[in-house]
């Protein structure tokens, strides 16, 4: 069966090839919300995204659709003639959307049951995430879980995915919406058969004297640098990159491989607090921790989210990893 097309113009035709790029409906959000507000600012506020993601989805908008949608000055925001050609056919086609998503979910009227699609990366889902799922479902019985545990970050609406977990800033994804669970520090450690007999850093620059295991990003292919703040009132950042003894691409095997008395190792709080706990590791240089990092939960546009899902989010927020540290 051939494809349905929207019956428009020339112009509005357009439209029915922006739909098929990635993106497009939440920038045809974005664009119907800058009309209608009169000002990407206010948009963005209304949206729950940064003014800064508003502008690029536009920006998108325009590339993809090869039109000028705005005329720019720096007090004013108007339609162009395009723009007033193309913002109905947009209004439909986010109308259209709206409706198919409540259709969609007629079946469970209160959206408290059915599946959440999760993705998060591969040490915290097994460290972290997967307890307290396992809590979860004891409590919500009705929701099903389908998590999806990848050191990549994927589409969350091309992938069918609800919800991302994820650490670092996701401010620049336009349509997506990311509020913050916890911050976590990373920190240096060994197992203490590793440390019997040998001087204990006093600074970072005393790591060199050190065997080190190292944390290799699967995306980028580098080494991770280790991350310090000297303490006292400058605060100094200090970034390092050891020479190490060995490299490892899954934060959890390096957690390992300190565990076995193998060096040092810097690693996530949330990943080793149960073996610094336990007394298999022990903390080093704990006065020069860097600032803590952000794990943050990342969805679409509130109205594309069923109700099950912010009832997990609210879960996992009274659960913090590592509330108190």
């Amino acid at each position: 069966m051939g494809k349905a097309k929207l019956p428009f113009g020339p112009c509005e035709a357009r439209l029915n090839r922006m739909l098929d790029s990635e993106l497009s409906l939440s920038q045809l959000r974005c664009f119907v919300a800058v009309v209608d507000f009169r000002s990407l600012t206010e948009a963005a506020r209304q949206l729950g995204m940064s003014p800064a993601s508003m502008s690029k989805a536009i920006t998108r908008l325009e590339q993809t659709s090869g039109v000028k949608l705005f005329h720019r000055s720096t007090h004013a925001l108007s339609l162009s003639q395009d723009g007033e050609r193309l913002v109905g056919a947009a209004r439909e086609a986010v109308r259209a959307a709206s409706v198919f998503s409540k259709s969609a979910g007629a079946r469970h009227q209160d959206g408290t049951s059915g599946w959440i699609r999760i993705t998060a990366a591969v040490a915290f889902a097994r460290e972290v995430l997967t307890p307290l799922l396992a809590d979860f479902g004891r409590e919500h019985p009705t929701v099903r879980i389908d998590l999806r545990a990848t050191n990549e970050l994927v589409d969350l609406a091309r992938d069918g995915v609800d919800l991302a977990i994820r650490s670092g800033s996701l401010s620049d994804l336009p349509g997506h919406l990311q509020s913050l669970w916890f911050k976590f520090p990373w920190v240096v450690c060994a197992a203490p058969q590793y440390l019997s007999g040998k001087p204990l850093p006093s600074c970072p620059e005393d790591i060199g004297q050190h065997r080190v295991i190292g944390f290799r990003n699967q995306h980028t292919g580098q080494v991770r640098a280790w991350t310090f703040c000297r303490p006292g009132a400058d605060a100094e950042e200090i970034r390092l990159v050891p020479e190490p003894a060995m490299v490892f691409d899954d934060g959890a095997a390096a957690a390992l491989a300190g565990i076995q008395g193998a060096g040092l190792i810097a690693a996530p709080l949330w990943l080793v607090a149960g073996a610094l706990e336990a007394g298999q590791l022990v903390e080093l240089l704990s006065d020069w921790r860097a600032a803590a990092a952000p794990i943050s939960f990342l969805r679409r546009e509130r109205h594309l989210v069923p109700e099950r899902v912010d009832k997990l989010i609210a879960f996992l927020r009274a659960r913090p990893p590592l509330a108190g540290d």
